[in-house]
């Protein structure tokens, strides 16, 4: 489904169109082509055609067959559900007979379906009288867990990240200095100390900005910021690259920032928070890039929940890990059943879950026959969207909450694509973006334009942060009847986007940041 305007927001061309799903590109950073966006998951290397299983297979349901793909299915139902219902937690959906009938599906499918729906932390089954299948509250580790282990497979660069910390970042500080009351003043000096006291927890040195974050009180910028500093710490304490020595010398330099960044915070100085944070991560990524040089690979993400991985998530972590070490070459085989049963140690129930987890993420699935076993996959962008746009809906995200997260990661896309104003393919793919939204035979809609002006960015986080955005904004709107789309609306949305597309070809970053900006801020006027 497509936002569309309401014919109330044509009134002001500059005002308003919807905006929308986003593709992202591969590797680390490059000025994209002139062609037309395209997933990640469809310009990633493939090494091998995918062999389904023998039809009539007595073992495919069991090895990541039809009925696998049925449970995913109606796990998602299932959060839909929730969603519908305005996540009522602690409320019984049903008893497990009252969903098999209501799902139409058997007792295997149907459970493996609630184990999904268990580690996205969004159910448990409570058991006896009364029981059935309880909405819980979920905090962001599922989240989390889906974008990086996407992104791990996407493929980053230092530049790529530190891009979107310093678009999001500074806005985060300034919103904490701006809200910041006695106990936030506590919590930031206790974890200033804890850095200190504790230095043997590189952990530890990405916990201030995840409370920044969380003290702006915005939880999109609290999960964007999150998933940023797991990122970085990926690159750089887990992996190896760097040397005690080189160790040490990181967490001196961002300590005495750290200690900066505070002092604005609870003097309330949002200006000189936001300033003080950005000098930080520009000082931060000048020493990583000069430290470059001694990379190894990068440390693989974990699968395992907040709370206490269960064996299977355990074994699902080791697996993921394998892949990761191995350059995530989709269509290799990992081992078959047998294999990894005599190498993992654990039972065969135990293993299948953790396939099932596996595949939950599209990180792997099981091919049966010659030559088969767990097979390496792409990871699905969808289904990492999906669990980011879930908890965020938990969360109640409001429309200025969107807007501060859209047009942090707009403009500063623009800025990057204004910088290559002169280049064809810039002028080709924006143009065409505006053309296909009103192709009747496409389904681009007018978030297309958007889209290519992130993609043109050549950032892949910004480009996956945008369509969480989206889907988010889609889940809200649908759930009210979705937005009109009117012959008025649309040549109101071909106008505006024209406007900015004629002031980024002029290279006018003034008269573009303007425009796109009083585009954006139609949003709200829609959520609400």
């Amino acid at each position: 489904m497509s936002v569309q305007p309401t014919a109330a927001s044509a009134a002001d061309p500059a005002a308003g169109a919807a905006v929308g799903g986003v593709t992202t590109s591969v590797a680390t950073r490059r000025p994209p082509g002139d062609g037309g966006s395209q997933e990640v998951a469809e310009s990633a290397p493939d090494h091998g055609p995918e062999v389904p299983p023998p039809p009539g297979d007595p073992e495919a349901v069991a090895d990541g067959g039809p009925a696998e793909k049925l449970a995913s299915q109606v796990a998602r139902r299932i959060e839909s559900m929730i969603i519908e219902r305005g996540w009522p937690v602690g409320s019984v959906l049903g008893s497990e007979p009252e969903l098999r009938e209501r799902f139409g599906v058997s007792r295997s499918v149907l459970r493996e379906a609630v184990r999904l729906t268990e580690h996205h932390q969004v159910t448990r089954m409570r058991r006896g009288p009364g029981g059935g299948l309880v909405v819980a509250a979920p905090d962001a580790g599922p989240a989390l867990q889906a974008l990086v282990v996407y992104l791990e497979y996407v493929g980053l660069s230092v530049e790529d990240l530190i891009e979107a910390r310093l678009l999001l970042e500074p806005i985060a500080a300034a919103s904490a200095a701006e809200r910041v009351g006695e106990e936030d003043v506590v919590a930031l000096r206790a974890t200033l100390a804890a850095e200190v006291h504790h230095g043997d927890r590189p952990d530890l040195d990405a916990q201030l900005h995840i409370v920044l974050a969380q003290m702006a009180g915005n939880p999109v910028l609290e999960l964007l910021v999150d998933v940023l500093t797991r990122l970085t710490a990926n690159r750089v304490y887990s992996t190896g690259r760097l040397t005690p020595t080189d160790v040490d010398e990181a967490r001196e330099r961002a300590r005495g920032r750290h200690e900066a960044i505070v002092a604005a915070v609870i003097g309330g100085d949002a200006d000189l928070a936001a300033a003080e944070t950005a000098d930080h991560l520009r000082d931060a990524a000048e020493w990583l890039l000069d430290k470059r040089n001694a990379r190894r690979e990068s440390a693989p993400p974990t699968l395992e929940p907040a709370v206490g991985p269960t064996m299977a998530e355990t074994v699902a972590t080791r697996l993921l890990g394998d892949v990761v070490q191995r350059g995530w070459p989709i269509g290799a085989v990992l081992g078959s059943e047998s294999a990894l049963l005599a190498r993992l140690g654990v039972s065969r129930s135990v293993l299948r879950e953790a396939v099932r987890i596996l595949e939950y993420h599209s990180i792997a699935r099981t091919r049966r026959g010659p030559g088969g076993g767990l097979v390496v996959t792409r990871p699905d962008v969808d289904a990492t969207v999906g669990a980011a746009a879930l908890y965020l809906d938990y969360r109640q995200v409001g429309h200025e909450h969107l807007r501060i997260a859209r047009e942090a990661i707009e403009l500063g896309a623009l800025s990057t694509v204004l910088a290559r104003h002169a280049d064809p393919a810039v002028a080709r793919a924006l143009t065409e973006a505006i053309r296909l939204a009103e192709d009747p035979a496409g389904h681009t809609g007018p978030e297309h334009f958007h889209a290519e002006l992130v993609r043109l960015s050549g950032n892949p986080l910004l480009a996956l942060f945008l369509r969480i955005l989206t889907e988010l904004w889609e889940r809200h709107t649908a759930g009210k009847g979705g937005v009109t789309r009117s012959p008025d609306t649309v040549a109101a949305v071909r106008h505006v986007h024209t406007r900015i597309l004629e002031a980024v070809l002029a290279g006018d970053e003034d008269l573009a940041r303007h425009r796109l900006r009083r585009h954006l801020a139609a949003l709200d006027e829609w959520y609400d």
